[in-house]
């Protein structure tokens, strides 16, 4: 671990002269919903209002069910995960909201003073690896890193795991999107380096495939996770790097696509339902809850949806993988992960956006020579004489927009 924060903070410093030459800028979306949520009212009240980054088609199975069989009124607040959690922690002293239905566990960890301890009678019912552990959030379905495969494409082209994305027939012809900019493609790429790192994700054969898949992908770069399944299945592209939903759902269709599971292991984290602290209408939100990991709703979504539910007696429909069929990805570190995202996306940005010539590709040469020797002493000198703060662990201290403390960005120029 002392390797890998060491190896994160010269990340960070090398990104910042990235981003200072390349003076890029991600745009942002609201939270959208049907208004501002309730905030008057008690117990008694058939009313909850449930802040979702889940897809449509996930929300309309289990609210609209669970509103016609409760005839609990249910105000749906959509958004991405990165807007309904903050949104949650904004609200904490005036709590809008009841449900927070956003990420897996690993992502929650920094907001559980934000939820309410709450075990569901029926987690007792869910698989092994998916029962609500830190007694605060209950894993509810999966949605599993996986390979979407346009069969009449593939041809004979062996595709099983990550090994075989390197594979020079598939030079110019897989899908994947920006890591940085789409859900998907993170969780893929994290998947890979663990699978390809033999458990250790900052190991030098992790991004030893991370640089040979590339060059495999030969400038392709997606700007959105859609744009990945769709180009498989409309035949632009082999093979794509996905969700489990959106392939199976083509298989369901029909289309002349398959869902490939890497069998090096898949990352198969459980989505969480979580109940806001001091929820305006608490018993509401436990109802909820109780209903999502309930046989009912979690037998619907396995029977007809493209989403993978997490209670052990659920029955799964035709289009989707059994689960004895899947390898999962058993060493992934998931409140690592959560961690360091940042410093992961940033070093496939600086593999896949610096090139090797000019001024700035010594600076990324310098950098993997120093990652590959993994001289710390030297790093930390470097971090001592820029004046840079950092944490007990080594990691850099960054501010609250996300910049680094006390960085002088004029000593690069």
């Amino acid at each position: 671990m002392k390797r890998k924060s060491a190896l994160l903070t010269a990340l960070a410093i090398v990104l910042s002269l990235f981003v200072a030459c390349s003076g890029e800028a991600q745009p942002s979306s609201a939270v959208s919903g049907s208004g501002s949520a309730q905030t008057s009212g008690n117990d008694g009240e058939e009313t909850l209002v449930v802040y979702t980054a889940r897809s449509e088609s996930l929300n309309n199975a289990v609210i609209e069910n669970f509103e016609a069989d409760t005839g609990i009124h249910v105000e749906v607040v959509t958004g991405g995960t990165g807007e309904i959690l903050p949104r949650v922690q904004s609200e904490a002293s005036n709590p809008q909201g009841d449900i927070c239905w956003a990420a897996d566990e690993a992502m929650l960890q920094d907001y559980t003073d934000c939820f309410e301890p709450y075990v569901s009678p029926e987690d007792a019912n869910m698989l092994e690896g998916y029962k609500n552990t830190n007694g605060y959030s209950s894993p509810a379905f999966c949605d599993p890193t996986v390979f979407i495969v346009n069969t009449d494409l593939a041809g004979d082209i062996e595709i099983n795991g990550f090994e075989d994305l390197l594979n020079p027939e598939l030079k110019g012809r897989i899908a994947s999107g920006d890591p940085v900019n789409s859900s998907s493609a993170f969780q893929c790429l994290i998947a890979g380096l663990y699978d390809m790192g033999n458990g250790d994700p900052m190991s030098d054969s992790a991004w030893e495939w991370v640089e040979g898949l590339i060059a495999n992908l030969d400038g392709v770069s997606l700007n959105s996770s859609s744009q990945v399944y769709k180009g498989v299945a409309e035949g632009e592209y082999v093979v794509g790097l996905t969700w489990e939903d959106p392939a199976a759902a083509y298989v369901r269709d029909g289309v002349a696509v398959k869902v490939v599971f890497p069998e090096e292991g898949a990352l198969m984290s459980g989505q969480c339902v979580s109940i806001i602290r001091g929820a305006p209408h608490m018993e509401n939100a436990k109802k909820f809850v109780d209903y999502m990991l309930g046989e009912s709703c979690q037998n619907y979504v396995g029977q007809n949806l493209t989403v993978r539910p997490l209670r052990a007696d659920a029955t799964l429909n035709e289009s989707l993988t059994p689960w004895d069929s899947i390898m999962r990805l058993e060493s992934y570190d998931g409140v690592w992960v959560a961690e360091n995202k940042a410093a992961i996306q940033i070093m496939k940005k600086i593999v896949d956006n610096i090139p090797d010539t000019g001024t700035i590709g010594e600076v990324k040469k310098e950098f993997f020579r120093l990652y590959v020797a993994n001289i710390k002493d030297s790093f930390n000198s470097l971090v001592k004489e820029l004046n840079i703060p950092t944490n007990e662990d080594g990691s850099i201290k960054l501010d609250v927009n996300g910049n680094i403390e006390g960085l002088d960005m004029k000593l690069f120029f």
